[in-house]
C-alpha cells in the first residue's frame, strides 16, 4: 500500500541489508514531481559524541584509523547508543571506555544529523567537565590514540579540515559559543 512521505509517495520499500550498526533500505517511489524513481536511505543507530573539556581547557579528543575514509581521523569521543539506553548513559559509558575518562559535569548541547539527504543517523552531543581519570576498556577491534589540545587549536583544526568529524566541529564551535559568548 503506498503511502504519503513529505511530498513522496512509497510504494514500495525493500530492505537490502541489516548489519548490527546500519540496515539499507531502498524505496520505490514516486517523486515530488510525479515520476517513479528509488531512493535508498541507510539507517544507523543512534549515537553520541562527547567533547572532554579538562579545567584549564586542556580538550581530550581521540585518533584513530576509519575504515568508511581510509585515514586516520581526530575526533570527540563517540559511538552507539544502545538498545533501551538513555544517550547520557551511553555518553558516560563510551567515555570511560574509550579515554578511561569520567565526568563530573555534563551538559547536553543537542544534536545534529551525520547528513540528511541520506543517512538517518542522529548523534547527541555532550559536553563533560570536572574530569576524573580511570581505566580505558577499548574493544578489541579498536585502537584509539588520546589527543591533547586546546579548545582554540581545535577549533583552528575545524577550520583548516584538520578536524571534518561532523559531530566533532558542531561540538567544537557549540563549545565555544556556551563558554565565550
Amino acid at each position: 500500500m503506498a503511502r504519503k512521505y513529505g511530498p513522496w509517495t512509497i510504494k514500495e520499500s525493500i530492505h537490502k541489508y541489516q548489519g548490527k550498526f546500519i540496515e539499507v533500505v531502498e524505496d520505490q517511489v514516486i517523486q515530488p514531481d510525479g515520476e517513479p524513481g528509488t531512493y535508498a536511505v541507510v539507517h544507523m543507530k543512534p549515537g553520541i559524541s562527547i567533547l572532554a573539556l579538562g579545567a584549564d581547557e586542556t580538550l581530550y579528543l581521540t585518533t584513530q584509523f576509519r575504515y568508511a575514509v581510509g585515514r586516520d581521523s581526530l575526533e570527540a569521543v563517540s559511538g552507539a547508543i544502545d538498545e533501551g539506553e538513555k544517550p547520557l548513559d551511553a555518553a558516560r559509558r563510551e567515555l570511560r571506555e574509550e579515554l578511561g575518562i569520567e565526568a563530573g559535569e555534563w551538559t547536553e548541547l543537542g544534536m545534529v544529523d551525520l547528513d540528511t539527504s541520506i543517512v538517518n543517523c542522529p548523534a547527541r552531543l555532550f559536553l563533560a567537565r570536572r574530569l576524573n581519570f580511570v581505566e580505558k576498556n577499548q574493544d578489541a577491534t579498536e585502537d584509539i590514540r588520546l589527543f591533547k589540545t586546546t579548545l582554540d587549536e581545535a577549533a583552528l583544526k575545524v577550520m583548516e579540515s584538520e578536524i571534518t568529524h561532523g559531530p566533532t566541529c558542531t561540538l567544537i564551535l557549540k563549545t565555544l559559543r556556551l563558554l565565550r559568548g
